[in-house]
């Protein structure tokens, strides 16, 4: 079966949001200003169940996707996720599952949930210095918790890479405070430009950090090589200390696009397909989940993949930054 969308790039990776709620407010993806309080997040009947959610990752592998990541919101969130990762590593075609995470649960889960077959773990951590973190995450947590729940993870055998947001004027000043923290770990520190996901955190192109600014200030402190690509589609621009064990890598999302090699799609965690982290809608899954026959539930991705001609951060500029898209915590990132 074709599993290539309008510019030929083959359906390769799923994305799955288990919950939209997080304990964080990280001011670039959800700001405690307008995810306050009161602010209504999904009932726990909204959800895909763990049933629901091993169908539709059933019909993705038949189509050839070979990698799921579970995300959020947070992910740990969601009640007895190893269960779910049980079920996914059981179907065939299923060659690696990861999950997205602040960390925070890590020590309480990390082993049982490597037992399930998770292998690996993509850490959230924006700042090394307490001060910087605190002021970032929304909730007062300094960074012991998250490099507990880093040494949880690998301590229960977890591959772990840590993902830095850097924003101009937020974080920018703690590249290489970070960078030297964890050359010596084998931990791949990736780090990713301010994205316009969503329309609630205020960005725009003066706040980008590109690639090429955090690189300039890397080499003046770090002896770097570039890396080759280990599969079509990787995201990261990769490079590795000449004498160290760490890795470092680049989501250039603004500065250099990598929409022609885009493979991933993201469910939400009410069953609604997204084909890009920045659309405007998406496509509700819920009612072929009904119908409870993978082959029309493979037939209509498949119809969705072919017709889809994304490619958003090619030509991002003013005008269709300010357009209306979805959260970055409904969607998963």
């Amino acid at each position: 079966m074709n599993n290539k969308d309008m510019y030929k790039r083959p359906l390769q990776d799923l994305r799955i949001s288990v919950i939209d709620r997080c304990n964080f407010r990280c001011t670039y993806c959800m700001p405690a200003e307008i995810f306050g309080v009161d602010h209504e997040f999904m009932n726990e009947c909204d959800l895909l169940s763990f049933e629901e959610i091993e169908m539709l990752a059933t019909s993705f592998a038949h189509l050839g996707v070979k990698k799921i990541r579970i995300t959020g919101g947070e992910p740990l969130l969601r009640k007895d996720l190893d269960q779910l990762i049980k079920k996914l590593v059981n179907i065939d075609g299923i060659e690696d599952i990861g999950l997205t995470t602040n960390g925070i649960y890590l020590p309480k889960y990390a082993q049982q949930l490597k037992k399930a077959g998770l292998k690996r773990v993509n850490i959230s951590l924006d700042a090394i210095h307490n001060d910087v973190f605190k002021g970032i995450n929304g909730r007062n947590v300094g960074v012991s918790p998250v490099l507990k729940g880093i040494d949880a993870a690998k301590r229960a055998g977890l591959g772990v890479k840590l993902n830095m947001v850097v924003k101009k004027g937020m974080n920018d000043h703690q590249v290489i405070p970070m960078a030297s923290h964890f050359k010596d770990q084998d931990i791949s520190l990736r780090f990713i430009e301010y994205m316009d996901v969503g329309n609630s955190n205020g960005w725009g192109f003066q706040h980008v950090m590109t690639k090429k600014e955090i690189l300039n200030q890397l080499t003046q402190h770090f002896d770097l090589s570039p890396v080759d690509p280990n599969y079509f589609g990787e995201v990261a621009q990769r490079y590795k200390y000449q004498d160290a064990i760490g890795e470092i890598g680049f989501i250039t999302s603004v500065s250099e696009s990598f929409c022609s090699s885009c493979t991933r799609a993201r469910i939400s965690a009410d069953g609604k397909l997204f084909t890009c982290l920045f659309a405007n809608k998406g496509y509700d899954l819920r009612d072929l989940l009904q119908a409870n026959s993978t082959s029309q539930i493979t037939n209509e991705i498949q119809k969705i993949w072919s017709r889809r001609d994304d490619r958003y951060s090619d030509d991002r500029n003013e005008a269709n930054t300010s357009r209306k898209k979805i959260e970055m915590s409904y969607i998963g990132g």
